[in-house]
């Protein structure tokens, strides 16, 4: 049986015997020539690029062409041979293409001078300004330009930006503070008008927030930055945040700022730019109305000082006594008349219906009731922000007794008699205490000065390195310790409760007895400045020691509180005291303590009329002027012969108070 023959496979059928042969001819060469082709070796005999890293950059040699703005332009050519491989695997068409790409590598040489670039600046931050001052909705990409324009490395034009800025937002802020968006702001559907008004805001506050962001690196540069003039642009950054603080302290970023001033009074020493922080944190506290900006710049600086150690300047303590705590904030008025809202006439009323009339009238009826309800929240409100603030007050003050703080001891007594009044009564005993310890403290440190003046006098020793130490004033200190614990017991009527709270305050009375004879020779008794203080801007605790003298001496011989509660003996070992020292006090430290004895006779002239007359004498025995106490210094026993000696004193002014308190023992 013959074999099978090959079968063939049939590429193609004709269906159309009629058919041209042209295509069939056609596939026969095709699939002839497709046999031999060899696509690996003509993929590897292809010319290809190198990595990318590898190529040959061509560099051109043109010249460099300026431009109009003064810039110098250098071109440079990197030439691309051939595409990527990527591109020819991907089948792409234009792979023959060769494409020639042209960087041009602008190098910015500015050749215009300093003044040049200055006084452009200048023209182009008005321009910003009086856009952004005309229509500041439309304007809001001149926050941006406005910063921009401040990164300059020329200290000029960084303060000319500076101060342009802190003009502009103090002119544009609005009333109100802006508050964040929501997560599920930009679901709402709002009207084009308030999208309009919410975009501005917000780039209100973007714009405002990279310039509180610029101040606070610009305080913070040292003297040696932009080539030296480091200090103008600190100058101008903080006098930049404290017109800010004042002008606009209800707006976004007011801790920031705070930051600022509070960073620039924690040195020891007081500078011109220390001193404009002072008079901005002033003027916040004693304009702000509402309580919180108060009490966050008070937390700030109660922080500071806590880092610091209270190593700091007397001034910053002294701030705390420009607040308005628990104050009224009554509506302005004056002692004649008070101002009242103007009703309008019946000519400028409009004409209503009874109707329209009714609506009106339930209309106010409703905004009266809303007004008093937002005043109570408010009420509220601030008194508890002013109760917090007055808690870091008093926190601030008692940790500076505690520490016991030389230059600080002056301030703290003089605000804890300021503010004796809000001081919880069941700290009133602790608090004496503590002054009763600072009154010793103080006596002994005087009497260790002495005795080491007397054994370490020695010529030739280097005493520069003390003068930068704080002088501390002990007798100072003492009749504010005084003044203080008077004070206490006066504000708020604890006189009557002294029994239940064991109030007593003898201790104080003995010490200022016994420190008069010494207090009378005093040679910076009636200085105008405390000792060590240099600053002469300071309107706080600047009261001489004489008028410390006669608040304390007022406080012991008539207070307020009861005067004529005060017991004989008392009254007489001071007359008889005041009158010794009267002999040995300059003219007008003697004149106020005449005229604090011509009061003392006018209240008690029965009491102490003994005094005066030699032939009424009541006590028996010795007097003894240097007794500790009052009672053993057996002052009915003594007369007042000083008045001899001041009728020949040679100012007239003392002869004539001499003159009065005679006529007022006689009468």
């Amino acid at each position: 049986m013959a074999p099978n023959g090959t079968k063939r496979r049939k590429l193609a059928h004709s269906s159309d015997e009629g058919s041209s042969p042209a295509p069939a001819k056609t596939q026969k060469a095709f699939f002839k020539n497709a046999a031999s082709w060899d696509l690996e070796q003509d993929y590897e005999s292809r010319p290809r690029m190198g990595k990318k890293k590898q190529q040959v950059v061509k560099e051109s040699n043109r010249l460099p062409t300026k431009n109009v703005d003064g810039r110098i332009e250098v071109l440079r050519e990197l030439e691309n041979e051939m595409d990527s491989d990527e591109d020819w695997l991907e089948g792409r068409e234009d792979d023959v293409e060769e494409e020639q790409v042209e960087e041009k590598v602008v190098k910015e040489v500015d050749e215009r001078s300093e003044q040049e670039q200055i006084l452009e600046a200048q023209e182009e931050l008005a321009k910003l300004a009086m856009a952004v001052n005309e229509n500041p909705e439309d304007n809001v990409g001149a926050f941006k330009q406005l910063g921009k324009i401040g990164s300059s490395k020329i200290p000029a034009i960084k303060i000319l930006a500076l101060m342009t800025q802190m003009t502009v937002y103090k002119d544009i802020i609005p009333g109100y503070r802006i508050r964040p968006l929501g997560e599920d702001s930009g679901k709402e559907k709002l009207s084009k008008e308030v999208r309009q008004l919410r975009h501005y805001e917000q780039s209100l506050v973007m714009g405002y927030q990279a310039y509180v962001k610029e101040l606070t690196k610009c305080a913070r540069l040292q003297p040696f930055a932009y080539g030296g003039h480091g200090n103008n642009v600190v100058s101008a950054a903080v006098t930049c945040a404290c017109t800010l603080l004042t002008s606009v302290p209800h707006f976004n970023f007011r801790s920031d700022i705070i930051k600022i001033l509070v960073g620039k009074l924690s040195r020891r020493y007081m500078d011109a730019n220390s001193k404009k922080c002072l008079e901005a944190l002033e003027t916040l506290f004693r304009d702000d109305e509402e309580g919180r900006p108060s009490m966050e710049a008070v937390a700030l600086l109660a922080k500071m000082m806590r880092a610091k150690e209270y190593q700091v300047h007397e001034s910053v303590l002294n701030l705390f006594l420009a607040l308005r705590l628990l104050s009224e904030f009554a509506g302005t008025a004056s002692h004649d008349t008070v101002q009242r809202t103007e009703k309008a006439s019946k000519k400028k009323r409009d004409f209503r219906t009874k109707r329209e009339r009714k609506d009106v009238k339930e209309q106010k009826a409703l905004d009266k009731d809303l007004q008093q309800a937002d005043a109570l929240v408010s009420h509220e409100e601030r008194e508890r922000m002013q109760s917090e603030t007055l808690k870091l007050v008093f926190a601030t003050y008692f940790r500076v007794l505690k520490a016991r703080v030389p230059q600080l001891m002056g301030a703290v007594l003089e605000g804890l008699a300021t503010y004796a009044h809000l001081i919880n009564q069941d700290f009133f005993g602790d608090l004496l205490e503590a002054l009763k310890d600072l009154i010793r403290y103080s006596d002994k440190d005087a009497n260790g000065d002495n005795e080491d003046e007397e054994q370490e006098q020695q010529p030739g020793e280097d005493e520069d390195e003390e003068d930068d130490e704080p002088v501390r004033n002990l007798t100072r200190e003492s009749l504010l310790c005084t003044v203080t614990a008077y004070a206490l017991l006066a504000g708020q009527d604890a006189h009557n409760s002294r029994n239940t709270l064991h109030l007593d305050l003898s201790f104080f009375t003995n010490h200022l007895y016994s420190a008069l004879l010494a207090l009378s020779t005093d040679p910076t008794l009636e200085n105008t400045k405390p000792t060590g203080v240099t600053s002469t801007t300071s309107k706080i605790n600047v009261q001489t020691t004489t008028v410390l003298l006669l608040r304390s001496l007022t406080a012991v011989l008539l207070p307020s509180w009861n005067i004529r509660s005060v017991p004989p003996t008392r009254l007489a070992a001071f007359s008889k005291q005041l009158a010794s020292a009267a002999l040995q006090l300059p003219e007008k430290s003697c004149q106020g303590v005449l005229a604090l004895l011509n009061d003392v006779a006018h209240t008690h002239g029965k009491k102490i009329g003994s005094l005066w007359n030699t032939e009424e004498r009541k006590g028996d025995g010795k007097y003894n002027p240097v007794s500790g106490n009052l009672e053993g210094s057996n002052p009915f026993a003594a007369t007042v012969w000083e008045g001899e000696l001041l009728r020949k004193h040679y100012s007239p002014k003392v002869r004539e108070g001499l003159k009065m308190l005679e006529k007022s023992m006689s009468n």
